[in-house]
């Protein structure tokens, strides 16, 4: 008999520290598709901040952590295409000049996967999450799930298995929100007018929930949404996919 997949959950920082419920329905989905999920308490950034901002050291550093982390797992599963491109794309060039690291690295980075890509392309599950009241929803496309790691048609073909989901596409669902890590800080003005598009386009389908597969595209374009008195509804997909939206509050918004 073929043995559970053993899955190691990377969290990311922006799920850990603002919506940790996205970590726990990404669990649910991975034990119905029935893999043994575990959530090593050593893990810590994926390193991309460093990295972008070009302290390959501190990136570097990270990245040796996660190897003794994460290597004796069958798979590396995070519901962030910005985190599963850091570890799958960008990580093992941290290890150029140290051949042993980089087949280390080229074998952690070889075995991890965004989320939808993981339940779709690997396992080839789909979920059966309960009927929802009649809802329609509008799908970002993040740029790193997308341009990275090709997420374009497995997040729509998990969300079609949704009774009562109706997808709403916009006019430019691949348009970059304006998050981009460290580039909001960086450019706030040209971030700002990106976001602002991007709300208005999620506002022009008409679509009550607006879902992503990543938290800082979520966070970014709820609080914009929040900011223009859009009453659009922002969930990641996960949560979705695993019934566990009405336990929790639109993200961006707070019943405290």
């Amino acid at each position: 008999m073929r043995h559970a997949p053993r899955v190691a959950l990377f969290v990311t920082c922006l799920v850990d520290l603002h919506r940790p419920s996205v970590g726990f329905a990404t669990i649910s989905l991975l034990e119905q598709a029935g893999c043994t999920v575990e959530v090593p308490r050593a893990q810590t950034c994926c390193g991309q901040p460093a990295y972008n901002a070009g302290d390959r050291a501190t990136a570097r550093d990270i990245a040796l952590g996660l190897l003794d982390t994460f290597l004796a797992y069958d798979y590396i599963v995070a519901p962030s295409g910005s985190c599963a491109g850091m570890l799958s794309r960008h990580m093992p060039h941290l290890f150029d000049n140290d051949p042993n690291l980089r087949a280390k690295a080229d074998a952690l980075a070889a075995k991890t996967f965004e989320l939808t890509a993981f339940l779709r392309d690997v396992l080839h599950f789909t979920p059966t999450p309960p009927t929802l009241p009649a809802t329609s929803a509008t799908y970002h496309d993040s740029c790193a799930g997308l341009r990275e790691l090709g997420i374009k048609a497995q997040p729509r073909a998990l969300l079609a298995s949704v009774p009562g989901l109706t997808l709403k596409e916009m006019a430019e669902p691949e348009l970059c929100c304006g998050f981009g890590g460290t580039f909001c800080v960086k450019y706030p003005a040209i971030s700002t007018r990106m976001v602002a598009d991007k709300a208005a386009d999620i506002e022009a389908t008409g679509a009550e929930l607006l879902l992503a597969g990543d938290m800082g595209c979520l966070l970014n374009m709820a609080g914009r949404l929040s900011r223009d008195g859009a009453s659009t509804q922002v969930r990641h997909i996960a949560e979705i996919l695993a019934g566990t939206a009405a336990e929790t509050d639109s993200i961006g918004k707070s019943t405290a």
